[in-house]
């Protein structure tokens, strides 16, 4: 299968340069290359600025953005591309203009080079026919700004070969995207249908259902946003939404152009914000254009799943990624139910006389967050819920523990691999989940679900099988439970360790404070959960909480089964972490905090740190973690002093204050 090192993108403007640096910034030699040298020096200018705004907000340092900037290559000359694996089509939307320039690279490149279109309105099919190789042409629907927004449409033409899709699917993970997969149709899955929700805005305000505050507004609590439909078009150009609507009106009656959008259009204006998100909305009002969008959005979206645009877990994906919706279409419809969503949608196709979807049955709303693939006898296991960080939730541990369950009894299976996607392997627990039972005082039900939790996870630390954690990014709290119950754990360099409960008023309650003992002593572990502390991938191994890190494309190759999977190592603590270990072993939170404690390896400067760090958590949290390390009587004592710390007002407080600085009382 095709290894994509070099890149080419053609068209340097906005959307071609942010291609561009997402590439670089990830690690790829990336050529640039536009008809003119002003175009590119336009572009590379636009984001090194970017870039630098990025140092501004300590998210690059200067010498990382020399090297990203070191990574692009500007050409005039499209000869040079004959050094790309991938090649990336990034001019503007007029298909006669695209289809001539893949016939001229068609000629310049090799023949295993792939060719991709970002298109976001033309048929992939018909764009193929312009090239020689149809196999290897593919279309990569990037999402404004592309260098920021993490999603991707993979979108096989009907000669497409597998091993193409596959390539651009590795692609797209390594250089930093979350892939979903869409059929060769008009609008492919996201402008499918929120395209429509620009134009019936539109068409509702030509009626007069709304204004354009209160149509806003409303939109903006529904699908929980930052931007209402109107703002959006204003901020991404309003002739846009007209031209994406064009391209889609041939799917029926309620595809046509708004009136209202066209005479915007020529009157070359914005459109008017002013009251949005200040106006009074009465329930009649709000529950008219509620019907309307809705009944449009849940229409369209149930006509992709019906023609398998995309699955259901996609469809959602890229509304919650690519739009940064809150609420994605499959939530919305499993909040509303069937008989309401049936509802509204009848009511919307009987405006246009369509026919109603069969896609709007509840059975077609089903979303796969745990996925397995087979390779040999390697089983691969993904945490698949990129848009929520893979965070553990009911629904999200039951599918773990079915595709576990079916991995452990396959004969054939020796190795089962558990790994994330996007940006986390796991990211912890479902917060909301908790804070949901604690309001309702149904502590009962975390109970439950913290016992399920642990079955799940013995049966995965007890399997008989080669178990690998594979740590792609964020392994926090429940995601590093599930990873200590693998026999070998590794992870990629930008992996960040944490058990964070005690800063949150609880305790880890997946195994934490046992599992952590037993790899790394009781003393690390209490550093770990008491301090909160962030880990690096480095410094991880360094205290053999990891064996190995490996590079993210290595991921690739254990799951195919072409690279052997490292055994797991002993690690010999250097002297500074062996003193904190001695260090925690010794002494109690409390005889640290107040200074009553024993120590003959570490500077006070160090210690006061650590002691105020602790000093920021919760004391009751901190008590009961401590004392379950040093009891060390198994995970399921965990389960003893649930009901306790979740009924303290320091786990309300912390539980709905993430991210804010709280002061905890010890109650």
């Amino acid at each position: 299968m095709k290894k994509i090192k070099t890149v080419g993108v053609v068209g340097a403007g906005t959307m071609g340069a942010a291609i561009a640096q997402k590439f670089a910034q990830e690690g790829f030699t990336v050529y640039l290359n536009d008809r003119e040298q002003q175009y590119i020096d336009k572009g590379i200018s636009g984001i090194r600025s970017i870039l630098e705004e990025g140092v501004e907000r300590k998210i690059f340092t200067q010498e990382k953005v020399e090297n990203i900037l070191n990574n692009i290559k500007g050409t005039v000359n499209q000869q040079d591309l004959k050094a790309c694996d991938l090649i990336v089509e990034a001019i503007f939307e007029d298909f006669n203009v695209k289809c001539e320039l893949f016939k001229t690279l068609d000629k310049i490149v090799s023949a295993d080079t792939i060719l991709a279109t970002n298109t976001s309105s033309f048929s992939v099919t018909e764009m193929a026919a312009s090239v020689s190789h149809p196999e290897r042409f593919v279309g990569l629907h990037y999402f404004y700004h592309a260098a920021k927004n993490r999603l991707v449409e993979i979108i096989p033409g009907e000669k497409t070969s597998p091993e193409t899709t596959k390539a651009v699917y590795e692609f797209s993970v390594l250089s930093g995207k979350d892939p979903i997969y869409t059929a060769d149709a008009y609008g492919f899955a996201v402008n499918r249908f929120f395209v429509p929700w620009l134009n019936e805005s539109c068409k509702m305000l030509e009626e007069g259902i709304g204004s354009i505050a209160e149509i806003d507004t409303i939109c903006m609590k529904t699908f929980g946003i930052g931007m209402g439909p109107f703002a959006l078009m204003n901020a991404t150009g309003v002739p846009i939404a007209l031209h994406a609507q064009k391209t889609l009106e041939h799917f029926g009656p309620s595809y046509k152009v708004a009136k209202k959008l066209e005479e915007q259009v020529a009157s070359k204006q914005n459109w008017d914000l002013s009251g949005t998100g200040e106006v009074t909305i009465s329930p009649e009002k709000e529950k008219a254009v509620n019907d309307r969008i809705l009944g449009c959005t849940l229409f369209v979206c149930s006509q992709i799943l019906e023609e398998k645009v995309c699955t259901a877990t996609d469809l959602n994906r890229g509304a919650k990624i690519g739009l940064r919706w809150r609420f994605g279409p499959i939530d919305l419809m499993n909040k509303y139910g069937e008989t309401e969503v049936k509802r509204m949608v009848n009511q919307f196709a009987k405006i246009y006389n369509e026919p109603v979807p069969n896609g709007i049955k509840a059975g077609n709303w089903k979303m796969e967050f745990v996925s397995m693939d087979i390779n040999g006898s390697v089983a691969t296991i993904t945490m698949n819920r990129p848009e929520d960080m893979n965070a553990l939730n009911e629904e999200v541990m039951g599918q773990l523990d079915c595709k576990f369950s079916q991995a452990d009894a396959m004969p054939n299976v020796k190795t089962i691999i558990i790994t994330g996607s996007g940006k986390a392997f796991v990211a912890g627990a479902d917060i909301k989940f908790f804070v949901k039972n604690m309001k309702a005082a149904s502590l009962n039900n975390i109970v439950t679900f913290t016992k399920y939790g642990q079955d799940v996870l013995e049966k995965i630390d007890k399997s008989s099988k080669k178990v690998v954690g594979i740590l792609n990014g964020l392994a926090l709290g429940g995601g590093m439970e599930l990873a200590l119950c693998c026999d070998v754990l590794l992870a990629v360099p930008k992996t960040k360790i944490a058990f964070p409960e005690t800063g949150i008023g609880i305790y880890p309650g997946l195994g934490g404070t046992q599992r952590t003992a037993l790899r790394i002593g009781k003393g690390l572990a209490k550093y770990l959960v008491l301090t909160g502390q962030m880990l690096d991938a480095v410094t991880a191994k360094e205290i053999g909480l990891i064996d190995e890190i490996i590079q993210p494309a290595d991921i690739f190759e254990y799951i195919s089964g072409t690279k052997p999977i490292p055994d797991r190592k002993a690690q010999v603590l250097g002297a500074n972490w062996q003193a904190i270990a001695d260090f925690y072993t010794n002494n109690s939170y409390k005889k640290i905090m107040s200074g009553a404690y024993e120590n003959d390896k570490i500077d006070k400067e160090a210690i006061d740190k650590m002691a105020k760090t602790m000093s920021f958590k919760a004391p009751i949290a901190m008590k009961f973690a401590e004392e379950l390390i040093e009891a060390a009587k198994g995970p399921s004592s965990e389960l003893d002093k649930l009901v306790a710390i979740f009924s303290t007002k320091d786990a309300m407080l912390g539980l709905t204050s993430i991210g804010k600085k709280v002061e905890y009382k010890g109650e």
